[in-house]
């Protein structure tokens, strides 16, 4: 049985520019299932409110794998990282039907948080 879409959208994504100190920063992660018997190649488009997009970013998710593409540690085609506090978009294309969902963990107060949500599935 196939799950999943192929196109995905995350419409609030934000990593924090700052985050208190020690081993846990904060973070977010585009999370990625794909239960189908071929592996499964990301392409990631990030958009913003005041500048152009960030495209193309690859990630994979094998067959019967998951995969959190953790977006501290991304890299744009230029070798940059993701900028930090800053709201932005992303589009998840994937090359076989696969489910998307979306996590942010903000460190920046005493009290942890922890936001999760499903992507918008396209087609």
């Amino acid at each position: 049985m196939t799950y999943g879409k192929k196109v995905w959208l995350i419409p609030d994504m934000y990593w924090p520019a700052k985050t208190t100190p020690g081993e846990y920063v904060s973070h977010e992660s585009v999370c990625v299932i794909n239960t189908q018997d071929t592996d499964c190649e990301v392409t990631l488009t990030l958009y913003y409110e005041d500048r152009e997009p960030i495209t193309p970013l690859y990630a994979f998710c094998g067959a019967r794998r998951t995969h959190h593409i953790r977006m501290d540690l991304i890299r744009d085609p230029d070798g940059n990282p993701i900028p930090k506090g800053v709201p932005y978009a992303a589009l998840v294309e994937c090359s076989v039907p696969v489910v998307v969902q979306y996590t942010r963990v903000d460190t920046t107060q005493a009290a942890n948080s922890l936001m999760t949500t499903m992507a918008y599935p396209v087609e």
